[in-house]
Parts: structure tokens; C-alpha cells; sequence
């Protein structure tokens, strides 16, 4: 096998520039070749931007050069697209999640033991500077042994509803489509999840749309996901903390999240994104002292935007024959969490998580493939 995997995207919705952008521009280890979407004129557009082929699903799963697919579609369509690249005989790098359900996220990821190929999954923003960094501080004991953890997040979400006609689809609430975020990020950080308690609300069955450009524009949407989770986490390792996404809010996207140590604490940033700030407040030689947190230098830079970042590392560990870091394994775990959390919204009830999943190994310094 070449040192750089060919690579065919499906989808050309507005996340698929950002990520051929800076695949071409970053990751060298692969070269996009063709773009396919369910409306070719949209492929075409996108392949005469970024210099590629458009062609149907079938000529690229047919088409024997091409090592990796890409899958950038809604949730809904992932199953099928993975399933059929996976038996053409290709590597597969998803956005997330990796399905809008576990049991065929975990028959994926046997089928890709099966057919000894490669399969990851986003969110990939773990990856970034900022988490990153975080975890060679909590690696490296500067906060003492993690005693919990807050993790909180609020989103306009009359505004994406507006914008993004596939959040309103069965199975893209804000659990699936945003929490996972900060899950990958969470697990990323201290390890696999035990058990999940929730309240799930989904109190606006409606939304008007505000978007002028959007043809609903002023017309009444349904949308039936839910909005509001708040729930509580244990790890498998015994530490516990909470989560709250609440995207009935009028301001952008705001997060908070904190890591609680014996010796200190970790604020992050949002982990939607790959860099930003991480802080640490330290245990203070004198209680009397006041608390002035310190900015952590990053320990990798990628710290701008790197969708893309989880594909490029896969292909590395596919070309190196590793472990990848946005794994099947990570990603059916988290899918496993958040379907937890809204099985607990449902019963009242903790529901534990049956499937676990190791720690990605952190990534530092100039990356693997810069």
C-alpha cells in the first residue's frame, strides 16, 4: 500500500469544504480524488472547487484506487453508506455519530473485524490542542488524583433548527448530534463510562423559522427531538460528575467544563472546537492567597481548525498497522453512553453502559502527520 491513501467523500453539505480544505492544505497522507452526493449537481460544485471528480456512490465504491471512504452525511444515512463501503473493501472514516443507533453501530464495527479494515468516527476535536493539553496535565498529576468532573452546554437552537433541516429528523436531537462532543472529549480524558442517569426534555415540539434565507422561512417546523439533558456520569474507574446540555437558549454556543482534582482544577474550553484556553487552578500554598488560574501552553498545534484531524490519524494507524485514536471502539462507546442517557430520560433509572473502551493514546508535539 502508497504512504498516502486515495479518498472518496460522500456528502457535500457545508461541512464537507471545511473538511477537503484542510485535508489538502494539512494532511498530505491523504489525497481526496472524488466527491458523490445524493444531488450530483451539489458534487459537482463541490468537486469544481476543490479540483476532484464527481461521481455516483457505486463508480466509487467500484473504483479499486480509492483506499478510504469518507462519509460526511447525516446520521440517518450512515448505516448503509459504512455498511456498503466497509463490504467494497474500504477503510472508513465517518462524521458523527458513527450511527443513529448502537446495535448497528456495534454490527459495523464487527464487520470491520471481519473484513480487517479500518473504521473511525468523529467527533475528532479531542485531538486538538486544548484537550490534549488537558490530558497530559491530568497524565502528568498536576491537578492530583481526579476526584469529579462539570461538564455544561448552551446552544441557540431555534437558530441551527432554522439552518440545518436534518437536526429536525428523528434521532439528531441534541444528545446525538452535540453531546457527543463532550463525551468523546470526557472518555478521551478519564476513561470509559459505568452508568447513566438523565432527564431528557423536548418541551418545544415547535419551532418557527428564522432563517430569511431558508424557503420555510416564517413557517411553522416540526421538530420532535429532544433539547434539554441533564444528567449525571460514572466512570468504570468510581468518579462521578454531571453534564447539562441545554439548547433552549438565546445566546451562541457557551460551555463550561472542569476537571476536579485533589491538588487543583482543569477549566476547558468547548470541546466542539479544537483549541482554546485551558486553565488550572492550583492548590495554593496558603489558603489566604487569591485564585489566579494559569493558561497551560498547548502541547500540540493543532489549536485552529482540523476537521479532518481523526481521518488523517486513521490513515496513519492503517499505514503503520496502530491502533487509530478516533476508533470504532471509542465512538461505539460514547453512542452507547448517549443512548444511555436517553433510556434513563425514559425509565427514571440509572442504566449502565455495557461496552467500554481504552483510553486514546494522547497526541503530542508535531503530530504524525504535519
Amino acid at each position: 500500500m502508497s504512504r498516502k491513501f486515495r479518498v472518496g467523500v460522500v456528502g457535500a453539505g457545508a461541512i464537507s469544504g471545511r473538511y477537503i480544505g484542510t485535508i489538502q492544505k494539512k494532511f498530505p497522507v491523504m489525497e481526496i480524488v472524488s466527491i458523490c452526493a445524493t444531488r450530483m449537481e451539489s458534487a459537482m460544485r463541490r468537486a469544481e472547487e476543490f479540483g476532484l471528480a464527481a461521481c455516483t456512490l457505486d463508480e466509487m465504491l467500484e473504483d479499486p484506487s480509492i483506499d478510504m471512504i469518507l462519509n460526511l452525511t447525516p446520521v440517518g444515512a450512515h448505516y448503509e453508506i459504512i455498511r456498503r463501503a466497509l463490504m467494497a473493501g474500504k477503510h472508513v472514516y465517518t462524521e458523527k455519530t458513527m450511527t443513529d443507533d448502537p446495535e448497528k453501530a456495534k454490527e459495523l464495527a464487527a464487520l470491520a473485524e471481519e473484513k480487517h479494515l479500518y473504521l473511525g468516527s468523529a467527533p475528532d476535536t479531542f485531538l486538538g490542542a486544548a484537550v490534549q493539553t488537558a490530558r497530559q496535565a491530568i497524565d502528568a498529576g498536576e491537578i492530583g488524583e481526579v476526584t469529579s468532573f462539570a461538564l455544561a452546554a448552551n446552544r441557540n437552537n431555534n437558530a441551527l433548527l432554522s439552518m440545518f433541516s436534518f437536526l429536525r429528523i428523528p434521532g439528531a436531537g441534541i444528545c446525538y448530534d452535540y453531546a457527543g462532543y463532550y463525551i468523546t472529549a470526557l472518555v478521551s480524558l478519564l476513561g470509559s463510562v459505568e452508568r447513566v442517569a438523565a432527564v431528557v426534555r423536548a418541551p418545544y415540539p415547535t419551532h418557527v423559522n428564522i432563517n430569511p434565507r431558508s424557503p420555510e422561512f416564517g413557517k411553522e417546523m416540526d421538530t420532535p427531538n429532544e433539547s434539554e439533558v441533564s444528567a449525571v456520569l460514572q466512570l468504570k474507574n468510581g468518579v462521578a460528575g454531571t453534564f447539562m446540555v441545554n439548547a433552549d437558549n438565546v445566546m451562541a454556543d457557551q460551555a463550561y467544563f472542569a476537571i476536579y482534582g485533589t491538588k487543583g482544577i482543569l477549566y476547558l474550553t468547548d470541546p466542539n472546537q479544537f483549541g482554546g484556553d485551558v486553565k488550572i487552578l492550583r492548590e495554593p500554598e496558603d489558603f489566604r492567597t487569591p485564585d489566579v488560574p494559569e493558561i497551560l501552553p498547548p502541547v500540540n498545534p493543532y489549536g485552529d481548525e482540523n476537521r479532518g484531524l481523526g481521518a488523517a490519524d486513521l490513515v496513519d494507524a492503517a499505514l503503520n498497522g496502530r491502533a487509530p485514536r478516533a476508533s470504532k471502539e471509542l465512538a461505539v462507546h460514547v453512542l452507547d453512553v448517549l443512548h444511555a442517557m436517553l433510556e434513563s430520560g425514559k425509565s427514571g433509572a440509572f442504566v449502565q453502559v455495557e461496552s467500554a473502551c481504552e483510553r486514546p493514546k494522547p497526541l503530542a508535539g508535531e503530530g504524525f502527520c504535519v
